[in-house]
């Protein structure tokens, strides 16, 4: 290749340099930053809300009709729903990941209109929902007061009119939910005493606000006519206050006597339900959540929001502020800034290897230039990509300074070797080493690419993890090549210096004498390692032997080492939930949660703690149920207050051992179940950590029957070691009464069951009977009894119907109640009945140990009908297990068949390929050692492995190969190939090894994924590299005694200008196997010895 233009135009070169660098700070700072890039597949909710209706209800008139519609839209993968004894019903549909979620959206949309029709009329009135669920929490925050000055009802609605819709309209926000339903109501509560003595019933009030509570379009006076003005005709339209709902007139009699809603109810602005509260460090706050939509920046919408916040912190009523409980962007920002920091010592130790290798300051200036010039043209590329800056996407560049210092070395080094050999003039050394090693990188380049390039096929959620990384290690590996064919040689040209061309001898300074003691070393490695290999060499039995060995110990520790997907990081929030048996009432959970708050309060490592009562993360909402969101102190506070312990990676303040405190602390409450956990380290699948699965009820029986089956499958499944605690949140056994009506009864008195059931609703259940304006906003108008009147039972004494004669008869002759338990929710998976279940893996075993227990326990005890299908995380991970083997075997494939095409045969490749798994071993070796996991950091080590594993061993080979072609016997030219090639590769891996080490540490902020990555890299880079130097001059050996008996080799034209080529071919065999420099570096050492 004629790349001798570059070196003699160093303009050019630098030029081109300078243009990736300016074009990679354009890319930085548009880059969107997230923790992990979007893997959650599009998800599109349905929500539909049945005022009084029981979970079964719901189920049957508004989740049936829905589902049976959806099921089946294009690109959904699955569905799940449920419905609640509060009478709401959601359907959530999964879609293929890559499906554009608002198309997904209008088709889902498109078939909940069809079934619209078979809704009930309250439903349809009440509204059905669609809409993306947005997966990726950005920022959890509380508006909290300081005193009793304001109550829920005011801080919700506060919330709902000034702070929710302005954080909506922040750019990229997807929506911002109020865990609170306290939104204003006007309250008609109703007596039934009063009602029954004016012969009303509650149906008679929904009629009246019908009728007085309109809006109206009179028209107006004086249109088309001559006459001065116009007119237009106002009427007062929809009532606003308590005073005018409760002066509407129900009906007025012939004497004059009027009755009006006062007379039978009490009129007040109430709230919407009453069933959430939620309260921050003990003082009464609401919980707004607000979450992203695909593809924005997490880090711009956190900071607009916190500006937002702040602006509007001056103009809250006295005593309100606001508090911030979970911001993704702390923990990002954290660990990024940890990445930076690894990034720029890794750049550190690299360059005293190399330096304590070239000895010379200009030479190592080369690889220190070209380094950041490819890590920083790369953010160009991410940037056309559509990437975003992500944990990832560093984590590769970390890896990437060790794979593109290495092109800069051989460069140098090949330099330095011409110059060695006496050379007078740097730019000539330049142009023929150019020229001598351009093939080796292209050929290394072409090679580590079609190690990434696959990869980047991949589908599912893996796939998306595999792509941003391997596109990423990809385009700085090129970028790197571009560099070591254009600006480094340039540089070579102009700053390195020949050998003292006067010949005389330099003073020897410090410095050289630890150079001159490490040259000595060296050569005398050097000599050894060349017996070495020549005794390898000569008997090839040993290095088939080791290759089998190899390839056995890396199956045998692939199958043993646990596998996940992601570690768990600390993030600095806890999520912990309780749940009170079945029934309890509001009241009594909030004692409970009393309890439990005064317990965290306690705790060193936790600054503050939010509740929300009656709603569960992962039961859902229910009087018994609750949640805490717990924060953390920030990361510095934590790591000073910690002992010197975290040195070896204890940490009495992390997340983990928060969370052992919360059992230890909350085991003495008793009748309640409190489960504490981590956030989700992949957003948008669960609300937990673990495995998540439905039990399917295929037989369409009882629900009872189900539950019990499903009890007996977790029994047995907590007795297997791999799982530590599979448990559902669901139960049967909440208290109800069933209610029958004697329709024989209903007929003689002239009722229509319907009545005997819509009078229930009105005092019992709640009517939404009508809408009021207030505040710009519409809000709802609902009928009910007042709360004392529906305390207990004997309420139902006081409900009367009206018979069609016009008399009232008391309700309890028409109805008769049993007293039953039943479910508080319904679930379905994919139109079966389900029922939820979360385990997680033991300490030890991996997500697939788990899966694969799960499926031995299926077998036995699950009967006939009954199954279990994974969902979230879960099923994504279910589903790449197996697309990871194929990965590699593809990878290995790609590799092969570039070195086939450069080496022009079959059989050679094989020498490179066959090396590669011992330092799998050592990956796999080192990843057990630190105690970690095959997940995706581990799987992305490799995948880098075995691109530098084939790099190091193309350069035995590339050497040897140029060395048979001019003649040398086969097994000497595997020697010496291999013994001209060691201080390069010993070179670029310590410089590998050791940048690499600051990943290993301990600390630091989310370091488990760091340490992953490091022990897989440094392991398999160690023993790859030490059994690779053995091992491929034999392998060399070997295939090309193989080869030349298939094609015999063909030497080149004998008239050729061969003097300089065999010149340094001859030399070393001279100098007594030992090359020029070590002679010099000894020659120049023996003065002072």
């Amino acid at each position: 290749m004629k790349l001798d233009k570059y070196i003699k135009r160093p303009v050019l070169s630098t030029v081109i340099s300078i243009v990736m660098v300016i074009l990679g700070f354009i890319g930085l700072i548009s880059l969107p930053i997230e923790q992990y890039p979007n893997i959650a597949p599009p998800t599109i909710m349905v929500r539909a809300s049945y005022t009084g209706a029981n979970a079964e209800t719901v189920l049957n008139s508004v989740l049936a009709p829905l589902e049976e519609q959806i099921n089946g839209v294009e690109g959904m993968t699955y569905m799940t729903s449920s419905a609640t004894n509060s009478g709401s019903a959601s359907i959530t549909v999964f879609f293929k990941q890559g499906m554009d979620a608002d198309m997904c959206q209008v088709n889902v949309q498109n078939r909940v209109s069809q079934a619209s029709a078979l809704l009930p009329a309250e439903v349809t009135k009440a509204g059905v929902q669609v809409m993306k669920r947005q997966s990726s929490t950005v920022i959890l925050f509380g508006l909290t007061a300081d005193d009793d000055r304001y109550d829920d009802e005011f801080l919700a609605n506060y919330a709902n009119i000034n702070v929710v819709p302005a954080i909506k309209r922040v750019n990229g926000v997807g929506e911002c939910q109020c865990f609170s339903q306290k939104d204003y109501t006007m309250r008609l509560w109703i007596d039934p005493v009063k009602m029954k003595s004016y012969g009303l019933i509650p149906t008679d009030l929904t009629g009246v606000l019908a009728q007085q509570n309109i809006e109206a379009a009179p028209g107006s006076v004086g249109e088309n006519t001559d006459k001065q003005y116009e007119y237009t005709f106002r009427y007062k339209g929809r009532l606003k206050t308590p005073e005018e709902f409760g002066d509407m007139i129900i009906k007025s009699t012939k004497d004059g006597q009027t009755i009006r809603v006062k007379d039978v109810a009490r009129v007040e602005m109430g709230a919407l339900s009453y069933s959430v509260a939620s309260e921050l460090n003990g003082k009464s706050s609401v919980t707004m959540m607000v979450t992203q939509t695909a593809g924005s920046n997490a880090t711009e919408i956190a900071s607009d929001i916190k500006q937002l916040l702040a602006e509007q912190e001056k103009t809250l009523p006295p005593g309100l502020h606001f508090d911030v409980m979970q911001d993704v962007t702390e923990f990002l920002f954290a660990s990024i800034e940890d990445l930076v920091k690894t990034l720029f010592e890794a750049f550190v130790l690299v360059f005293i290897v190399v330096y304590i290798f070239l000895q010379d300051t200009r030479s190592t200036l080369i690889p220190l230039i070209a380094v950041p010039v490819s890590l920083i043209g790369t953010f160009f590329f991410l940037y056309v990509f559509g990437f975003s800056l992500n944990l990832l996407t560093l984590a590769a560049l970390v890896l990437a300074i060790a794979i593109v210092v290495d092109d800069a070395i051989v460069v140098v080094e090949a330099v330095h070797a011409k110059l060695d050999l006496g050379y007078k003039s740097a730019r000539l050394a330049s142009i023929d080493a150019m020229n001598e090693i351009s093939g080796a990188i292209i050929s290394i380049t072409l090679v580590m690419a079609a190690v990434f390039i696959p990869v980047s096929f991949m589908g599912g959620t893996t796939g998306t993890f595999y792509r941003e990384f391997g596109i990423t290690m990809a385009i700085s590996i090129v970028i790197s090549a571009l560099n070591a064919l254009t600006l480094s040689p340039a540089l070579c040209a102009i700053l390195l210096k020949p050998k003292n061309e006067d010949g005389s001898e330099r003073k020897m300074s410090m410095v050289d004498r630890f150079h001159a003691s490490f040259n000595a070393a060296y050569g005398k490695v050097q000599d050894r390692y060349r017996n070495g290999v020549r005794r390898i060499v000569e008997r090839p039995i040993i290095a088939i032997a080791s290759v089998i060995v190899g390839i056995v110990v890396m199956g045998v520790l692939m199958a043993t080492t646990k596998t996940g997907l992601v570690p768990d990081e600390d993030t600095g929030t806890v999520f912990c939930t309780v749940s009170t048996p079945p029934g309890t009432s509001m009241k009594k959970t909030q004692e409970v949660m009393d309890q439990v708050d005064r317990m965290l309060a306690t705790n060193p490592a936790i600054e503050s703690r939010m509740r929300i009562t009656g709603y569960n993360f992962i039961a859902g909402q229910g009087s018994n149920q609750g949640t805490f969101i717990v924060k953390l102190k920030s990361f510095e506070e934590r790591q000073k207050m910690e002992g010197p312990l975290k040195y070896v990676g204890v940490h009495n303040l992390g997340s983990t051992m928060v969370l052992g405190m919360i059992y230890k602390q909350t085991a003495a409450i008793k009748g309640a179940q409190i489960l504490a956990f981590q956030p989700p380290m992949v957003q948008g699948f669960s609300a937990t950590n673990g495995l998540t699965f439905s039990m399917q009820d295929r037989t369409g029986g009882d629900v009872n029957k189900f539950f019990d089956v499903t009890q007996n499958f977790i029994a047995e499944l907590n007795k297997r070691p791999e799982i530590s605690n599979a448990m559902t949140s669901y139960n049967t056994k909440y208290p109800q009464y069933k209610i029958d009506v004697d329709v024989a009864k209903c007929k003689q008195s002239g009722i229509d069951p319907s009545t005997v059931l819509t009078t229930m609703q009105g005092y019992y259940g709640g009517m939404y009977a009508s809408n009021f304006n207030s505040y710009g906003k519409l809000y709802r108008v609902y009928i009910q009894s007042d709360p004392k009147d529906r305390a207990d039972l004997k309420s139902l004494d006081n409900i009367y119907v009206r018979t069609s004669a016009g008399e009232m008869a008391p309700i309890k002759e028409y109805v008769s109640l049993t007293r039953v338990y039943g479910p508080q929710e319904i679930d379905r998976f994919n139109l079966f009945t389900s029922i939820n279940v979360n385990a997680s893996a033991a300490e030890g075993y991996s997500t697939g140990d788990a899966l694969n227990a799960m499926a031995e326990v299926a077998k036995t005890s699950l009967p006939a009908g009954y199954s279990y299908e994974f969902s979230g995380l879960t099923r994504n991970e279910q589903e790449s297990s197996n697309s990871t083997a194929m990965i590699f075997i593809l990878c290995l494939t790609f590799v092969y068949l570039i070195l086939a095409a450069q080496y022009e045969s079959y059989l050679l490749p094989l020498s490179v390929i066959l090396s590669i798994p011992f330092g799998l071993a050592g990956a796999f070796l080192f990843t057990n050692m630190f105690g970690n996991n095959n997940d995706i950091y581990m799987q992305i080590a490799l995948i880098m492995l075995m691109g530098l594993l084939a790099k190091n061993a193309i350069l035995i080979v590339q050497f040897a190969l140029e060395r048979r072609q001019t003649g040398m016997a086969i097994s000497w030219s595997a020697v010496l190939g291999a013994a001209a090639r060691l201080r390069p590769i010993l070179m670029t891996s310590l410089a590998m090894i050791i940048g690499l080490l600051p990943m290993l540490m301990p600390w630091g902020v989310g370091y488990h994924g760091n340490m992953t990555l490091g022990a897989a890299a440094i392991g398999g880079m160690l023993i790859g590299m030490l059994c690779q130097i053995m091992i491929v001059p034999a392998l060399f050996y070997i295939f090309q005694t193989l080869q030349e008996k298939v094609k015999p080799i063909e030497f080149e034209d004998d008239n050729a200008d061969v003097a300089t080529e065999l010149k340094q071919y001859t030399n070393p065999l001279a100098a007594n196997f030992r090359t020029g420099e070590e002679k010099l570096a000894g020659d120049k050492a023996n003065p002072n010895m």
